[in-house]
């Protein structure tokens, strides 16, 4: 029995009797340009609106703010009372908005003072208002068609706001006493029927309207329960600003809203162009919206001030210049509609038309919430799981095109743009530029340029082909793209050849990288080879007495001799071979000094001719011992 609330449906009845059309003695200054007058101009009397155009004004303000708030599933059904009841709307989808109720409106008419009192009540509206209610809605009959045996489960319930003048507390019983015995009436037809339904709760809102300066005929009165089906609650108005003010206060606490203030929201001035001044725009939304604010603890961004009647309070938001970094941008933790509480005010229509510019207008009238699943749709179309093994993702040169081509529809200058950054692509596929090709899984540098190309083409058609479908200008993007790959003849020769080159030069690259260690072995040795063969022919001259080589004579130097023979097998370094070639030349060069030969660990023994003629042990003192 919970799946309606009691929101779900509302029943305005408004009395349109001729004590209605009695002034509410709130004046508006028609004349407010009092210094630009000329001399002997009678200014404009001041006018002040009726009972009833109160009513309707405060009631559609009341509708409009639930409208915008709530488009669907909160429905009204507005009734006129008079010497009979007149039903504006009905309980269809299609007659729930503003215009078509101010169009009733207007058909209707101002109250006509010369009617007769006595024949004129309210009575006939709230009757009418109970009938409705036991109407069955198209949501409830959705609802009772898929439950079958269980439609019992689907729960009635309804709100009845009535304004109307009441002469005293007791016709307000009356009154409700009327609403109370309609219930029970209505219950019984509908136990028997299958298009109507039996009220199980139903609450009634009475706002008495009085013109300013009368005493308030009727008292206040919180809700009370008349019995276990109807509960009342009654409300002694002024006509004018307070009322406005009382239907607000109330539209908030039935449909559960909220309020928020953007205030400091800078504004030129109508009047002087160049001047700016700061105003404050009062938002209605639902309450959820509040939630994670509070939540999160962001309390210091905003304050709580209460707003003249004292019943509500409000949010306020202090206005920021709008940031186009993404980075400088708060996370979004919902989205909920809004509406603001004073529509006609000029701050109100510049915030209203600043934020339907920053969002995109669908002509279809697709619902917000399904525009942005298209686009999401769209994005995600052609989606790499890592974006580094991607090319086209990674090229800067292709983000004109891969923003424009997931739009639902592309203008001229969009499909030059995309055309444009093909022609771009083509001219650095000319010039042989690099790209970002991914190396991830592959062995040495990576795929050829030919073939980086052609995977940076693949991509880039494959992206293009997921959108192609969508109008023609896309399709003229993926011919663009099509007719560019076809390379004629001569470039692909020319192609060709240079698949060729590259692939000679990285065969000799790789055979050269093999055979390096082979070689630096078999050039070590034989270089071994010759330096032992000369230090065999130098030990043969220097043992020689007959013929002992000149001081001044030049070493005979071979460009092999590099290597000493103590060299251990293995490659040889560029520097290790040039420093043995500059050691054997420089001992050719001249006779070896005979203490360096002699010496025992580098030291050289003093006196040796005294140990080998007397056969005494010299120290290094020089001193003998025997």
């Amino acid at each position: 029995m919970k799946m309606f609330s009691v929101s779900h449906k509302t029943v305005f009845v408004v009395d349109h009797c001729p004590y209605m059309a009695e002034s509410s003695r709130q004046q508006v200054e028609c004349d407010v340009l009092t210094k630009s007058r000329g001399q002997g101009v009678i200014p404009l009397a001041p006018v002040s609106k009726s009972l009833w155009t109160c009513a309707v004004e405060c009631s559609m303000e009341y509708c409009r703010i639930l409208y915008d708030v709530y488009p669907l599933h909160k429905l009204i059904n507005y009734i006129v009372s008079d010497s009979e009841f007149h039903i504006l709307n009905s309980w269809r989808q299609e007659d729930q908005s503003t215009h078509e109720l101010m169009s009733a409106l207007a058909a209707v008419g101002p109250p006509n003072p010369r009617e007769d009192p006595e024949c004129c009540s309210i009575l006939h509206g709230l009757v009418a208002a109970v009938e409705s209610l036991c109407k069955i809605t198209e949501l409830q009959h959705e609802r009772r068609t898929t439950l079958m045996d269980t439609a019992e489960r689907v729960a009635n319930r309804g709100r009845i706001i009535c304004l109307t003048n009441a002469k005293s507390d007791t016709h307000v019983r009356m009154l409700e006493d009327c609403i109370q015995e309609t219930i029970l009436e209505q219950n019984k037809l509908a136990a028997g029927s299958d298009r109507l339904m039996a009220i199980q709760q139903c609450d009634l809102v009475l706002i008495h309207i009085h013109p300013q300066g009368d005493d308030a005929l009727v008292s206040d009165r919180p809700k009370k329960e008349i019995s276990p089906l109807l509960t009342s609650e009654v409300h002694s108005v002024r006509a004018g600003r307070h009322l406005a003010t009382k239907l607000n206060i109330l539209v908030q606490q039935h449909f559960d809203l909220a309020s928020t203030t953007i205030t400091n929201i800078p504004m030129k001035e109508e009047q002087h162009a160049n001047t700016s001044a700061n105003y404050d725009v009062e938002l209605l939304h639902h309450r959820d919206a509040h939630l994670e604010f509070f939540k999160s603890g962001d309390l210091h961004m905003a304050g709580t001030s209460t707003r003249e009647n004292g019943l509500k309070e409000t949010i306020t938001l202090k206005w920021c210049t709008p940031r186009t970094n993404s980075i400088e941008l708060h996370y979004c933790t919902g989205a909920y509609r809004i509406s603001p509480t004073d529509v006609n005010s000029r701050p109100s229509s510049c915030l209203t038309n600043f934020l339907l510019n920053e969002s995109s207008h669908d002509p279809s009238g697709k619902l917000p919430v399904e525009r942005a699943k298209g686009q999401l749709e769209r994005h995600t179309r052609y989606w790499p799981m890592i974006i580094s093994q991607t090319t086209i993702f990674n090229m800067q040169a292709v983000v004109p095109l891969a923003n424009l081509i997931v739009k639902e529809t592309l203008s001229e200058e969009d499909v030059l743009t995309c055309q444009k950054t093909v022609y771009n692509l083509v001219d650095m596929e000319r010039k042989n530029d690099p790209l970002p090709i991914s190396t991830v899984g592959s062995r040495g540098k990576g795929p050829k340029r030919d073939e980086q190309y052609r995977i940076m083409w693949n991509e880039l058609e494959t992206l293009v082909k997921t959108h192609a479908g969508a109008t023609d200008r896309h399709q003229r993007v993926l011919d663009c793209i099509i007719a560019c790959r076809s390379k004629p003849p001569e470039e692909e020769e020319r192609k060709k050849r240079g698949r060729k080159r590259e692939e000679r030069e990285d065969k000799t690259e790789k055979n050269g990288s093999k055979d390096t260690d082979d070689k630096s072995w078999q050039e070590s040795e034989r270089l071994k080879g010759l330096l032992d063969k000369e230090e065999q022919e130098s030990e043969v001259i220097k043992d020689s007495p007959d013929s002992p080589e000149p001081l001044n004579k030049k070493p005979r130097l071979c460009t092999e001799e590099v290597q000493p023979p103590e060299r251990a097998k293995g490659p040889v370094s560029l520097l290790t071979m040039w420093s043995n070639r500059i050691t054997v030349a420089n001992s050719r060069k001249h006779q070896e000094f005979v203490g360096r030969v002699s010496s025992v660990n580098n030291k050289f023994e003093l006196y040796q001719q005294l140990k080998d003629e007397n056969g005494m042990d010299v120290h290094e003192n020089g001193k003998a011992s025997r």
